[in-house]
This record gives structure tokens, sequence and C-alpha cells, in this order.
């Protein structure tokens, strides 16, 4: 069994939204990324995947993109990003799920789940410093940052007890980057460290492809899993120690 995650997919079933507008990389990529993911995934795989999945604004849109992604082999862990805004409660979308027998996909939102080689959890996280704001109404950076941070918190208070029987070091997976270039979310970097992470993996940035895939900040390796950064090919969480 092998860990996968890729961030990104902005799948548009519904209606459909050309991705290419963004770069000659998205041209047909919901083709490459279920070509790609078919070749390489087996069905005992869990593939995570943190964020901006489905352009749809309902979840009823929504399904035609995660009945897509139950087709496709492996487990899925899905996270929210900034353009899910067909997101809901985890109960009501359990509920939909279950009712239209998708079976493969479920949540990573305040828990924890024991996979492979790792207790993988994560959070949307924030992306915006203070200083780039520019939005039209002043976004309350603060406030945003908590409550991303207390979700985060959430998540590894689950974790923790999963390590501790296990074994198994912890993965976070976050939409926004918690470090990228001079932007530093110091919260969640100081919570990660507070639960022993030393490892992480973000979405978010798209058409930047000259940065190193991993870096490390502070003792935690930061690693990109964009899926056009990735060029729409899963990527392989490779064991501890690999």
């Amino acid at each position: 069994m092998s860990l996968y995650a890729i961030a990104d997919l902005h799948l548009s079933g519904k209606a459909p939204k050309p991705m290419d507008i963004f770069g000659s990389r998205w041209q047909d990529h919901t083709e490459k990324i279920v070509r790609t993911w078919r070749a390489i995934v087996n069905p005992e795989d869990t593939v995570v995947l943190p964020g901006d999945i489905s352009w749809a604004l309902s979840l009823e849109d929504a399904m035609v993109d995660f009945r897509l992604i139950d087709s496709l082999p492996g487990k899925k862990l899905i996270g929210k990003g900034n353009h899910d805004f067909w997101w809901g409660t985890v109960s009501k979308m359990k509920k939909v799920f279950a009712a239209e027998n998708v079976t493969t996909i479920d949540f990573l939102y305040n828990n924890a789940y024991e996979t492979e080689d790792y207790v993988v959890c994560g959070t949307r996280g924030w992306y915006m410093d203070e200083r780039q704001q520019n939005t039209p109404n002043e976004t309350d950076y603060e406030k945003i940052v908590a409550r991303e941070n207390q979700r985060l918190t959430l998540a590894l208070e689950s974790a923790a007890p999963l390590r501790d029987a296990t074994g198994k070091p912890i993965l976070v997976f976050f939409h926004f980057p918690p470090v990228f270039r001079d932007f530093v979310c110091t919260p969640l970097i100081e919570t990660m460290h507070r639960y022993g992470v030393d490892r992480c993996y973000f979405g978010h940035i798209h058409g930047t492809y000259n940065v190193p895939s991993s870096e490390l900040y502070d003792g935690i390796r930061c690693s990109i899993i964009s899926a056009d950064y990735l060029n729409f090919i899963p990527r392989i969480i490779p064991p501890p120690g690999a």
C-alpha cells in the first residue's frame, strides 16, 4: 500500500471551466489527472486531496466531480480549499455521498487517519500576509489564522493518540502553504512543533514551477503538491526515512 497526494484538481464537470487560461500546462488537465492516476494508484492505496477540488458552487453540482474521483483507484481523503464553495457540514456531505453511493471518499476536518506508514491530518490554513491585503473589505487576518490554528490543533489532538499507539509519524496537509518564500504563518508552525510534526504538504500555488519541491523551515519540511506543479501526477509520499 502506498500514500499519494495531489491538491487543486479544479474539476468542473457540471459547468466546464477551461483551465488553460492559466497556462498551457492546464490543457485537458482532467484527462491528464485521470490517465496518470489510473496508471500509478492501486485500489489499496490512499490519496490525499487537500482542497480546490471542484469549481461547483453547490454540493449537488459538485457530485459529478466526486463521482469521477470515486471511480478512480484508492481511498481518498479530501480537505477544503479556498474555492470549495460546495463544502458544507461533514455530516451533510457524508449523507449526500452515502445517498449517491460514493464510497471511497472521506474528509480531513478536525480529525486524523492512520494510513500506510503515517498518521495524516490537516486543515485549510491561511495564506494572506497582512502586507498583501488588497481585498475590498478589510480581512481580519488574526481571526482567520486563529480559527485555522484551532482546527489544526483539533486535528493534531486526534492524530497524537494514533501516533503514540502505532509509532507512525504525523503528516499535516494544508491547502494554503504555511511557509512560502518570505511568508510564514507562525502560529501554524508553532502548533506543528508542539505536536512534533516535521513534515507537511500544501497546494494553492500555481504557475510557479521553478521553486524546490520541498524546503526546510525551522525543522519542518514543507512540500508543494499543487496539481499543475506535479504536472497532474499524484505525488507518492515516501516511507519514513526514505
